[in-house]
Parts: C-alpha cells; sequence; structure tokens
C-alpha cells in the first residue's frame, strides 16, 4: 500500500497534463479549418484602446506577390525548413552576443505560433512553448495554411491586422489586387508596424522595399515559394 501512494498522487497531475495537451492539439486541429477569432495581440491593444480592423481572407484571395514578399523579406528558407532556419538563429545568437541591437532568428512559422497562441514577450517559457506549437502546426497545419493564417494575423498598423485590412488601409484596394510594389512596402514595415508608412514611406522603407521587390524575383524564379503558390 506504501509504495501506491505516489502513484495515486501523481495520477490527477498526469491527468491535468493529458487533458492540457487534448486542448492544445484540439485547438491546433481547429485552426486548421478555422480562422483565429482574434490573437492575444488584438485583445491586449483593443483593450487598451486602439481600433480594430480584422478581415480574414483566403489565400486564394491574396495577391501571390505578398507571399514572394513575405518569404523575401521574413523567411527565404521558407519552403526548406520545417519550423526553424538554425542558420538564422545561430546569426541571431552571434549578434546578441556581441552586445549589438538585439535580432531574432524566428520563422514565418514561429511567428505564427507566437501572434495565434501565445502572448507577446521574450521569456523563455513562451520561447519554448512557441518551439512546440511551431513543430505541431508545421506537422498538423502544412506550409500552405501557415502561410495563409500568418498573413491573416501579422500587424501592419496600430489596430490594422491581416492583409485585408492592410491592403485597405494602406492603399485603399483588396489584398487580392496588390501589385508587387505596394507587397513589397508591406513586407518592408512587418518588423516595425506601428512605426512605418506603407503608403507614403520615408527613406529607409523605400530603400527597404526595393530590396525585397528585387529579392522577390529571386523567390519566383527559384521556386523558393513553391510550397505555398506551386
Amino acid at each position: 500500500m506504501a509504495k501506491q501512494a505516489p502513484i495515486r498522487k501523481r495520477r490527477p497531475v498526469l491527468a491535468a497534463v493529458l487533458v492540457l495537451a487534448g486542448l492544445v492539439l484540439t485547438s491546433i486541429a481547429v485552426h486548421r479549418l478555422v480562422p483565429p477569432p482574434m490573437t492575444f495581440l488584438m485583445v491586449s491593444r483593443s483593450v487598451a484602446g486602439e481600433g480594430l480592423s480584422y478581415r480574414w481572407r483566403s489565400l486564394d484571395d491574396i495577391s501571390p506577390r505578398l507571399v514572394e514578399a513575405v518569404i523575401a523579406s521574413e523567411d527565404s528558407g521558407y519552403c526548406a525548413h520545417r519550423g526553424f532556419d538554425m542558420k538564422a538563429i545561430e546569426k541571431a545568437l552571434k549578434a546578441n552576443e556581441s552586445g549589438g541591437r538585439i535580432r531574432g532568428g524566428s520563422t514565418i512559422s514561429q511567428q505564427t505560433a507566437k501572434n495565434v497562441f501565445l502572448w507577446p514577450g521574450r521569456d523563455w517559457i513562451r520561447k519554448g512553448l512557441e518551439a512546440g506549437y511551431t513543430v505541431m502546426i508545421e506537422t498538423l497545419w502544412g506550409k500552405r495554411r501557415v502561410m495563409e493564417v500568418y498573413l491573416n494575423v501579422a500587424e501592419w498598423a496600430p489596430g490594422v491586422y491581416g492583409a485585408e485590412a492592410a491592403a485597405r488601409h494602406w492603399f485603399g484596394k483588396p489584398a487580392s489586387e496588390l501589385s508587387a510594389r505596394e507587397a513589397a512596402r508591406l513586407a518592408a514595415i512587418l518588423p516595425s508596424p506601428r512605426r512605418y508608412n506603407a503608403s507614403a514611406p520615408g527613406p529607409y522603407v523605400r530603400r527597404r522595399a526595393s530590396r525585397v521587390q528585387a529579392a522577390m524575383g529571386t523567390v519566383r524564379n527559384d521556386g523558393l515559394a513553391a510550397c505555398v503558390l506551386g
């Protein structure tokens, strides 16, 4: 009997872990088919008094130029990796150790996991959960769905989330009609969407957008977006 007591004590903990794991997997499975209603970031910013413009669109209703632009700008190895770009992570760690500006090594998959399921921040608990969610969405969703969700929940201006809302906010048109130049500008402001302007960009955004648009040709010619657009 004495040996059975510790086992009985562990059962509630094990049951709680299994229930939590089940809820996580269910949530991921649901969002494979159903658009996320709102993210933690949207809720927190909305509570803080910002407006909320969030319009879900199928990937078929988003210009392929925007897919090429975000791959060129954010994650050129998107179709090749399984959620993590180890070379980018290594570069980011070296840059951060040198004491310079803190850099991130997050892929589009990691950013999607963070945006949809987790809270903003840089603490290690959140990063660990982000890694777990990244593996699961890469496995259960696939590249095309990850990209579709990413383009729909990314922040593109204060209170503006997703490609459709961004296209209408900055250019007065639907996301399906974005030109290569406009897509490059949207991708160029992604790292700091609350700071930069896509429709009337300053010198920095113009230069960055020009580089992104040039890189979009490489993405297209080398098939770097084939897992999404192929």
